[in-house]
């Protein structure tokens, strides 16, 4: 198939359940295909992806593969973002980086969104699956302010249906349908005629030069928001906080980013590491105190002793917050 030089990118996020949401979505497509897909799911660090690639190209008629660095796509083939990197698109080229993760997530679906918007305007098609929390809602966004499509997988059609739930929320997405209706939506509305876009947002712009340049800075986060009185959960960094619509969102001057549910999830993670460490600490504490105890005279009062006892009172309080912690920890 020939590359397609003003092609029309179809953008897609998917997180818990991804993989057979997209294994769905992709069997739809047909070969002559005329638009480039790009696809970011979330997968841990050490998690290849290439699971995901071999299902995406047995399930369908495109090929599948990772994206990589300064990559000139084409249309028909569908590009995966590699594990722990994110995935951006220029004009007719994929980028690479090795950013902060955004909502606790590399590759994160947000990156590849604005990336879109900012290079494409008003012919991007952004897609939301399954998934939870609300990663893609902030680039979804930025589709929609540009004039692009915005679709989102119908909740009672998503395993896990946060993501797509927040777009609906906080976007109002332009169609809502199960993944079965989606193929013939796409291949209706890559085959329009549409005028140029008009410019792009400053600060959908700032945000995706933070994405590409892999590090942020202060003057363009103060463009962004106003600081606030919280740090950031991954470099101790301060925070600013912007505002969109009804969704709240922070970013640190290195380029850490989170939606409020995302810093919220991060800070109870940080907080279960430090009880784990305080609750270590408190027990190797407790057990000097009871060998000290046992060498004490007799004849002295039993100070290390009760010290000692002391010590399973804090040991008690902190286990009992950590078992309260750790239902408020899932969810990613």
């Amino acid at each position: 198939m020939s590359q397609n030089t003003n092609p029309m990118p179809i953008v897609i996020g998917a997180s818990a359940g991804g993989m057979a949401a997209l294994k769905d979505l992709v069997a739809q497509f047909p070969k002559d295909f005329p638009a480039p897909v790009f696809i970011v799911n979330h997968m841990g660090a050490h998690t290849s992806g290439e699971t995901l690639v071999r299902v995406l190209n047995e399930s369908g008629n495109l090929t599948c593969v990772h994206g990589q660095d300064n990559q000139t796509f084409k249309s028909g083939t569908i590009y995966l973002a590699p594990s722990d990197q994110h995935m951006l698109i220029v004009k007719g080229k994929i980028l690479i980086t090795k950013g902060a993760r955004e909502n606790r997530s590399r590759p994160a679906i947000d990156p590849l969104f604005r990336s879109a918007a900012v290079a494409y305007g008003n012919r991007v098609i952004g897609i939301i699956l399954t998934g939870y929390l609300d990663d893609g809602t902030s680039g979804m966004m930025a589709i929609k302010r540009c004039g692009g499509v915005c679709i989102a997988q119908d909740p009672e059609d998503a395993s896990y249906p946060d993501m797509p739930q927040s777009v609906i929320a906080n976007v109002g997405a332009d169609y809502c349908l199960p993944i079965s209706g989606m193929g013939a939506l796409l291949s209706e509305l890559v085959q329009r005629e549409l005028p140029e876009s008009g410019p792009v947002p400053e600060d959908i712009v700032i945000e995706s030069k933070i994405a590409q340049r892999v590090l942020s800075d202060l003057s363009s986060v103060e463009a962004l928001g106003e600081q606030v009185p919280y740090n950031c959960p991954d470099c101790g960094g301060v925070l600013w906080q912007v505002v969109e619509g009804k969704l709240l969102r922070y970013r640190c001057h290195t380029g850490h980013a989170f939606t409020s549910s995302a810093l919220l999830a991060q800070q109870t993670v940080k907080i279960e590491e430090t009880l784990w460490v305080a609750l270590r600490m408190f027990e190797e504490r407790q057990n000097l105190l009871v060998i000290m105890s046992e060498k004490e005279s007799k004849k002295s009062p039993s100070s290390i002793s009760q010290r000692a006892t002391d010590s399973q009172i804090h040991i008690d309080r902190i286990r009992a917050m950590l078992k309260a912690t750790d239902k408020d920890s899932h969810g990613a």
